[in-house]
């Protein structure tokens, strides 16, 4: 089973990075994570917004795997107990699909790529940093497949 987590945002804070690398790390033997960085597009000369979005949109296209299942992290998704999530990691682990994780930049996600999403996800209903969101992403998966493997990690 392969996990990609595409996020807008490159030259991360060092803990973004070790943080990240802890969980994905802990789950290399259970699930291949690779991390896709997507240049932002500059914030000058005044470009709208949209303008930024769309050029962001168009590098998360040109990187996503083939016949993936699509997941954009987003405040106004679905949100889930780590069980219920866990649960469903299980049900998208059974298709055999590569399972696609997007994460916006600093103004989020072009509405392009939220219709083309299978699933909008929300880690919180409060706006996160798009570094601490691969965080969390990580050890939400990571936590999800210990669950599944009876692995003691997720205490209730």
């Amino acid at each position: 089973m392969k996990f990609f987590i595409l996020a807008v945002g490159n030259k991360m804070p060092d803990w973004v990075e070790a943080g990240y690398a802890e969980y994905t790390k802990r789950l290399s033997h259970e699930i291949n994570v690779n991390l896709i960085e997507i240049k932002p597009e500059k914030r000058v000369g005044g470009k709208p917004v949209e303008q930024l979005l769309q050029a962001e949109a168009q590098r998360i296209r040109s990187v996503l795997p083939p016949n993936c299942h699509i997941v954009v992290l987003d405040e106004r998704g679905q949100q889930w107990t780590t069980v219920q999530f866990a649960d469903v990691i299980n049900t998208w682990m059974t298709t055999g699909e590569a399972i696609a994780f997007v994460i916006g930049g600093a103004d989020g996600l072009h509405g392009d790529i939220k219709r083309t999403a299978h699933e909008l996800m929300a880690l919180s209903k409060l706006t996160l940093p798009h570094g601490l969101v691969r965080v969390l992403l990580a050890e939400q998966i990571y936590r999800a497949v210990s669950i599944n493997k009876n692995h003691p990690y997720h205490r209730a």
